[in-house]
């Protein structure tokens, strides 16, 4: 729930329980490695009642968030040797580019995210992009819009 004042919105803030499958889709991991994750103390869940039935495990949404940021820090680290003030890096895969004489349309795919960039055809030429060259997409911004999504 959100309640404007004035030109600002405020959140109204309740953090809620997510499923392990919710779990692993935010995490871009599959469901067997959350419930490792969990039995290996790395995860913190808890047993009780869920839509699911009695019993079933759900993480803390604070918890998931904490772990998230612990998770893509080190998986950031790993993967590129490296940190650098632009914290949001997608890998993925191109998948379309249109080249004119000056600029390029670069299209990939990350997870179920679609990017599009645009840039100099001679950049995307020495980074030989086409279709099918596996890429990282580094976003840095200013503004960027967060929508929040009601259950």
């Amino acid at each position: 729930m959100a309640r404007r004042c004035g030109t600002t919105v405020h959140s109204v803030t309740q953090t809620r329980d997510f499923r392990i499958g919710e779990a692993a889709d935010l995490l871009g991991v599959s469901a067997d490695t959350v419930r490792r994750w969990i039995d290996a103390g790395r995860l913190p869940a808890r047993r009780g009642d869920s839509a699911d039935g009695p019993g079933h495990r759900t993480i803390a949404g604070p918890d998931l968030a904490a772990f998230a940021t612990t998770f893509a820090d080190v998986e950031e680290q790993q993967r590129h040797g490296s940190v650098s003030s632009a914290r949001n890096r997608m890998r993925g895969i191109v998948t379309r580019v249109v080249r004119d004489g000056v600029m390029a349309q670069v299209e990939m795919q990350a997870g179920p995210h679609r990017i599009v960039s645009l840039m100099s055809r001679e950049a995307a030429d020495a980074l030989g992009l086409e279709p099918g060259v596996l890429s990282v997409a580094v976003v840095k911004s200013t503004n960027v819009v967060v929508e929040r999504i009601e259950p």
